[in-house]
């Protein structure tokens, strides 16, 4: 897999002009860090190749070339090529573009209008641009970071193609920093453990590897060699891609969880580490160990929630940073342990025989009977008090009459729901025998 960028073949570049602009792509064929999109069998290049282009939304992480792409793509197909952003753009901007690219139209040239950071739209300007996608005034391609799904009109999405940018692997960014060095006539003043921690800093963003890059060079004295330590100095550090209200948060802790329920705690913790170092909320993630306490361990070992509680309390109680490892203590604590989703899974049957069954009233021999009148009526008669019972248990029957008697919660044969399970095997036992079978 090839850089994202080539050099610019054009002599003479202009003095001041970023690395990253300088190493643009002039056709799509050198694009070479989106082979599924825009290889001899990309996405993109059988689009041209049919003569026939859709509208299209482009979705992935900053740095990946979807700007690019856009203007390349308007290029080799001979589209005008209009490009707004809707940070700084609202209805009256679209009403502009939207008239020029009609206008244009009725000359016999179609508009290729490039849409950055789409999803900042709000509902009602997303959906300015369904007729002139319908009646072909523009073709509109989107860019987006988030989860079109999430932050797109449905009638939007249902009118365009999704076509997934990839970040850059660490091999596209290496070879990306020798077309940097190409184009400056210099090595980067870098060893190689240097070198492989600024790839890693770059995080699949081609983009943020030759700003970078750049800053090195800047930093770097006659002759000067930075290692490791030297470059994060240097650089401090790249903020990890990462939105809490967005997909980054959500990954995260989907991935955080599923590990803590796939018993693996060399992966919880590497996903715990990655969200304290993005600036997750610690007392977030406390929160959701407590959930994984009970919906994926409950009974198989009570004494989770009591850790993972714990945990929340004694990071509310030091704060940061001597209070993530209790929270690193309970996750692991919480990987290790039996996992049993038996309570989870028998409080929504529970909960759906509620909902399904209305208001049954409990049989009356369990309902108090303060006055006469609930007595006459049979409140309390028969009951039998479980503590005066063989083995103190009566094994009487607590179900609505209408309802009959359910198993919602059926512990697996692990950890204490072991235990769990001989009682209450025992006591159906004890029932089936003091009630005829």
């Amino acid at each position: 897999m090839g850089d994202l960028f080539q050099p610019d073949p054009q002599p003479g570049q202009q003095p001041g002009r970023p690395l990253a602009d300088r190493l643009r792509p002039t056709t799509l064929a050198q694009v070479v860090g989106q082979d599924h999109l825009t290889g001899p069998d990309g996405a993109l290049t059988r689009m041209i190749r049919s003569g026939s282009l859709g509208s299209m939304i482009f979705w992935g992480p900053p740095g990946t070339g979807k700007t690019t792409v856009a203007r390349l793509l308007a290029g080799e197909t001979g589209l005008a090529f209009e490009q707004i952003s809707a940070i700084f753009s609202g209805v009256a901007d679209l009403k502009k573009v939207f008239e020029t690219a009609r206008m244009r139209r009725s000359g016999g040239r179609q508009t290729l209008l490039f849409v950055d950071e789409i999803h900042r739209f709000n509902r009602a300007q997303q959906d300015s641009f369904l007729p002139v996608m319908e009646d072909g005034t523009v073709i509109l391609v989107g860019a987006t970071t988030e989860n079109p799904s999430f932050e797109l009109n449905a009638a939007l999405l249902s009118r365009a193609r999704v076509l997934t940018f990839h970040s850059l692997a660490p091999e596209s960014i290496a070879k990306l920093l020798e077309r940097a060095e190409a184009e400056e006539g210099r090595a980067l003043p870098l060893d190689d453990e240097a070198r492989a921690v600024l790839v890693r800093m770059a995080d699949g963003d081609g983009r943020a590897s030759l700003t970078l890059a750049e800053e090195a060079w800047r930093a770097a004295g006659e002759g000067e060699i930075f290692d490791a330590e030297g470059l994060q100095r240097i650089v401090q550090r790249r903020a990890p891609i990462y939105d809490k209200s967005q997909d980054g948060h959500y990954n995260l802790i989907s991935a955080l969880h599923k590990a803590v329920r796939g018993s693996d705690p060399d992966a919880a913790l590497y996903y715990l580490a990655r969200m304290f170092d993005a600036g997750e909320d610690p007392l977030y993630l406390g929160r959701r160990m407590v959930r994984m306490a009970s919906e994926d361990i409950g009974m198989a070992d009570p004494q989770a929630l009591v850790i993972a509680n714990a945990a929340k309390d004694a990071y509310d109680y030091l704060g940061s940073p001597e209070g993530e490892l209790a929270l690193a203590q309970a996750c692991v604590y919480l990987a290790t342990a039996p996992k049993s989703n038996a309570v989870y899974t028998a409080f929504k049957a529970a909960t759906r025989a509620a909902k399904e069954h209305g208001s049954l009233a409990p049989p009356k021999i369990i309902l108090n009977a303060p006055t006469k009148l609930m007595k006459s009526e049979g409140y309390g008669s028969g009951y039998e008090y479980d503590h005066d019972a063989p083995d103190a248990f009566s094994g009487q029957d607590y179900f609505p009459e209408a309802l009959g008697r359910q198993t919602f919660y059926d512990p697996p044969d692990r950890g204490f729901e072991r235990e769990i399970r001989k009682r209450l095997d025992w006591w159906a036992k004890l029932r089936r025998e003091r009630r005829g079978g």
